[in-house]
């Protein structure tokens, strides 16, 4: 319920706090006392378009604050979770709007979206203006009223998953049909391809490889002559091997005679001629082992040109080839085996559509037995509102195939006839606005367990009637506020007096300047209030006299 709604430099309001109550709320006040400011603040506050007109003037901003107490299983819960709003049972939805076109909207102080907090507010106030052409008035919503009243969500969600299916299946179906005629078409080339491909097989890897054996095979030529200039000089005149020999013979001669000291040059020279021993047979291994093949290069290059050269033709890299060669080969088995293919996603769209069609004709006959049972509800409703002779229809046409959803394959729409013999048409085109008033409270009682919004707003629903029809009106709203909490903006006393709480919306200047304020009234206040709405400007005995009936029946 709203708890709640506080208002800050809004139109002729300065300041506001009001508190509101479980039941049947009562808003009056003299016409222009600003009661359209009251409606204009709390949609504010609930999403609705931000309008820089309705700042009091003068001011740089104005904030309208809304709180709700909820019940811990209200699904607008699950909503805020999902997205990480914190949250108790209460709920603040604020709105603040500056003089610069800035807006700002927040949900318990968390900034979010002004498209978010319509959500939000969707889901928590139902507000029946006086030229509403939404909510029960558009034809848009009847179904899913409708499914509200026959508890058919689950079904309804049942035929969604079955819809999603059948549309899967669909689109798996068109897309093999499209792949294979287009393979259809390119047959020739794609045989052409894989053809192409199976006789280069390319490897993953392989170009790295066939780089490396390039690089080696480019400089073998030079390797081999320079391992031989080393070889010449180490053998020619004598080789050096005979040159540390002649050394070591000249040493040996003396070393005797050296005291020592010719040993280490001994040592030397031994370990010189080992190392160039090892020298010599290290060169002459590599120059037997080093591959000199000019057909083996021309090969590898070969090799390597033909791999690049189909890479740039796939607009690939040389590594992505084996892929490519893949994919080809697919689009070639397609053709090949697509048609069996095209046979198996054949049979299983049309298990998905039959399965789809079993399940939303079933919704439908129960959407047809809801509907019998809610008219029957509303035309009870209608007779002491004095529309006995209207008659009001659920109708649930059934669909042409494009225009199949996730709702299943009907339409809704509320029809009424309000005279005897007449045809039945849309509410918003038959009904005029007292009787369109009437049918709309007539609805909300009935669908009052059917998951509406916890607070709803009628604004003037008893324009055009009085008497006894305004007490019917007055007595629905109460039998409605047992369910939900409603707030009504009203001109009958009949109306006002059938209220649990009552407030009185006024006009004041001083200063010169003009402001609204809202009282909440004790029963004294409100019986004076209700005399006043009986007789006008002078309040008679008789008035309150009338007006003290009126509270106490």
């Amino acid at each position: 319920m709203l708890s709640s709604l506080n208002i800050r430099n809004i139109v002729l309001i300065d300041k506001l706090d009001l508190s509101f109550e479980e039941g049947l709320c009562v808003l009056t006040g003299e016409t222009g006392a600003g009661k359209s400011i009251l409606l204009d603040s709390l949609a504010l506050a609930l999403g609705s378009r931000a309008d820089t007109g309705l700042i009091r003037a003068g001011e740089e901003k104005g904030t309208v604050s809304a709180e709700f107490l909820l019940p811990g299983n209200h699904p607008v819960f699950e909503l805020l979770t999902d997205l990480d709003i914190d949250h108790g049972d209460a709920l603040v939805l604020r709105r603040i709007i500056s003089a610069d076109g800035r807006n700002r909207a927040s949900i318990n102080d968390q900034s979010v979206s002004a498209s978010l907090l319509k959500a939000v507010g969707e889901q928590l106030v139902e507000i029946h203006g006086q030229n509403a052409e939404r909510g029960l008035l558009d034809a848009r919503g009847h179904r899913k009223i409708l499914d509200l009243y026959g508890q058919l969500d689950n079904v309804r969600k049942n035929v969604s998953s079955l819809y999603g299916d059948m549309h899967a299946a669909n689109t798996a179906l068109q897309e093999a049909i499209e792949a294979v005629n287009q393979a259809k078409v390119d047959e020739e080339y794609l045989r052409h391809v894989v053809a192409e491909l199976e006789e280069l097989s390319p490897r993953e890897g392989e170009e790295e490889e066939l780089a490396e054996a390039r690089s080696e095979l480019m400089h073998a030529e030079k390797i081999a002559d320079a391992l031989k200039d080393a070889e010449k000089a180490l053998n020619e005149h004598g080789g050096v091997e005979g040159k540390i020999r002649t050394a070591t013979r000249a040493i040996e001669r003396v070393v005797e005679k050296s005291a020592g000291k010719l040993d280490p040059v001994l040592d030397g020279l031994e370990r010189a001629a080992i190392e160039m021993a090892e020298a010599a047979m290290i060169i002459d291994t590599v120059g037997r082992d080093l591959e000199i093949d000019p057909s083996g290069l021309e090969h590898v290059e070969e090799r390597l040109f033909a791999l690049r050269a189909a890479a740039r033709k796939h607009k690939c890299e040389v590594s992505q080839l084996p892929v490519v060669q893949k994919a080809f080969q697919e689009r070639l088995e397609a053709v090949e085996h697509g048609d069996a293919e095209i046979v198996r996603l054949t049979e299983l769209s049309r298990q998905a559509r039959e399965a789809f069609i079993a399940a939303a004709s079933n919704l439908r006959e129960k959407r047809i037995k809801a509907a019998k049972r809610m008219d029957k509800a509303v035309m009870a409703e209608l007779e002491p509102l004095k529309l006995g002779s209207a008659r009001f229809e659920s109708l649930v046409f059934e669909l042409p195939e494009e225009n199949w959803s996730s709702a299943g394959m009907d339409r809704v729409e509320f029809q009424i006839a309000t005279n005897p013999g007449s045809l039945p048409g849309p509410l918003i085109k038959i009904a005029s606005g007292g009787e369109l008033s009437r049918f709309m409270l007539a609805l909300k009682v009935v669908l009052a367990r059917s998951g509406s919004a916890p607070t709803l707003v009628f604004d003037e629903v008893d324009r055009g009637v009085g008497g006894a029809t305004a007490d019917a009106v007055g007595e629905r709203l109460s039998r409605l506020s047992d369910e939900l909490q409603v707030l009504v903006i009203t001109h009958s006393p009949q109306v006002a007096a059938a209220g649990a709480a009552h407030w009185n919306i006024r006009k004041s200047g001083s200063d010169g300047s003009t402001r609204t304020s809202v009282d909440r009234l004790d029963e004294t206040q409100r019986a004076e209030e209700i005399a006043r709405m009986l007789s006008g400007a002078t309040v008679t005995s008789e008035a309150r006299a009338a007006a003290k009936s009126l509270m106490e029946g």
